[in-house]
């Protein structure tokens, strides 16, 4: 069925084997082999609930930037999602400093909006430096 502790040698050597709801491990310490049994593990995939990946500062700083550059071209942020080729709800998110841009998505942006991305980027370090981005 299973190898036998007595095959195992070495100080301290581990043989594990899977069965559907234990770990079994074989443990040759000192000569005495002994069984172990543990539980599974469950693991859960992606970050905790609540927990960002990004600083929240830059993301409201760089939304503010966008927002304010999409008002003064009186475009809908509808509009801007529609022209950046992303949903509107992605767009919201943004704007609100709820999700920070990858860089790809900050070039589109910009061009959706007929401005540089240096002029995006200068905005967001305006609005970082102002403190208007907390």
């Amino acid at each position: 069925m299973h190898e036998s502790p007595a095959k195992l040698s070495g100080r301290k050597k581990a043989t594990q084997y899977d069965s559907n709801e234990l770990n079994l491990t074989w443990l040759n310490s000192h000569g005495c082999p002994t069984l172990l049994s543990m539980q599974k593990r469950i693991v859960q995939r992606g970050r905790p609930p609540g927990t960002t990946t990004f600083e929240a500062e830059p993301a409201q700083a760089f939304g503010e930037a966008v927002r304010a550059a999409r008002k003064a071209q009186g475009i809908s942020q509808e509009e801007l999602a529609a022209l950046a080729g992303i949903e509107r709800s992605h767009m919201g998110k943004i704007e609100r400093g709820q999700h920070m841009a990858t860089l790809a998505l900050i070039l589109k942006i910009a061009v959706a909006l007929r401005i540089s991305s240096a002029e995006l980027m200068t905005a967001t370090e305006d609005n970082l430096g102002s403190g208007n981005g907390s």
